[in-house]
């Protein structure tokens, strides 16, 4: 049975001695698995984020006419008329005003500070954009075209950067829960000594001995990596206000059913982790001393 070693007997926990939950080995996973939580959410919500606002900005583009255009209608039909093209809407001059003052002040009202007119329309796949352009020109010759993914792409690339910074984090977090580990059971090794000789002394195994180590931490582990990433799971609930930004770029969604999957099982991950590291510690160390 694989997972016989998780059946312990209670004659044989008693040989390692101590409560279930003693020894600093629960804190520092609980401590790390906070921390992974919270910076892979992070990492999600930014991967989730970036992709959405890639796929709404893929097929928008917008006209501009510097300073205004006094025939804003007509450039409006002639877009909505072009084929291929799969809805277009003009920006009011006074929503346009309304964004600059929050840069400008009561300067964004004034007469003087010219304002271009702005048509921002959707295509559909394999479109001709030159036809468009082609009519855009004909209604407004000083008229210009531009792609929304041109104008986000720093944005989408200052994400994807900070998306990988986040994962690159998640995985020296569990290096160093993965070396807390190992310290811990060599400490537990060290503690136990003279229990490990008795135990040789009557014929148990270093498979054995080492079964009744990885058990304990693999218990350490599962409760410290439970209460941090539940921890951490509330702390984001009340932050939920400060991703409003990132949130309404896409409508407010910022992480997708994926990856709650994916930070619920963070917990069983790094238990897991914590496992198979304190499996391999140990019994190197018992072969070792041989």
């Amino acid at each position: 049975m694989m997972l016989g070693w998780l059946f312990a007997s209670p004659a044989d926990r008693r040989l390692l001695g101590g409560g279930r939950l003693r020894g600093p080995t629960p804190w520092v996973i609980a401590i790390m698995s906070f921390s992974i939580f919270i910076i892979a959410a992070t990492g999600l919500a930014l991967a989730h984020t970036a992709g959405l606002l890639s796929s709404a900005i893929q097929a928008r583009y917008s006209v501009e006419v510097p300073g205004g255009s006094s025939n804003l209608d007509v450039i409006l039909r002639t877009v909505r008329s072009a084929p291929g093209v799969a809805s277009a809407e003009a920006v009011p001059e006074r929503e346009m005003r309304k964004t600059l003052e929050r840069w400008l002040g009561p300067a964004a009202a004034s007469p003087d500070l010219p304002v271009p007119a702005l048509v921002n329309f959707d295509v559909k796949p394999g479109v001709d954009l030159g036809e468009i352009g082609r009519r855009v020109a004909a209604a407004a010759p000083t008229a210009t075209i531009s792609a929304h993914r041109e104008t986000v792409k720093p944005l989408l690339k200052s994400l994807r950067v900070l998306q990988w910074v986040a994962f690159g984090l998640v995985l020296m977090l569990s290096a160093a829960a993965a070396a807390a580990v190992v310290l811990a059971a060599r400490g537990a090794l060290d503690t136990h000594r003279s229990t490990i000789e008795v135990m040789h002394g009557v014929g148990a195994t270093d498979l054995q001995v080492t079964h009744l180590f990885q058990r304990k931490i693999a218990i350490d582990a599962f409760v410290g990596s439970v209460a941090g990433a539940a921890t951490a799971a509330l702390v984001l609930l009340l932050l939920t206000a400060g991703a409003a930004f990132a949130g309404e770029l896409v409508g407010g969604a910022t992480l997708g059913p994926g990856d709650f999957l994916v930070l619920l099982l963070l917990p069983l991950a790094l238990t897991g982790l914590a496992t198979w590291v304190a499996r391999a510690a140990v019994l190197a160390a018992l072969r070792r001393a041989l």
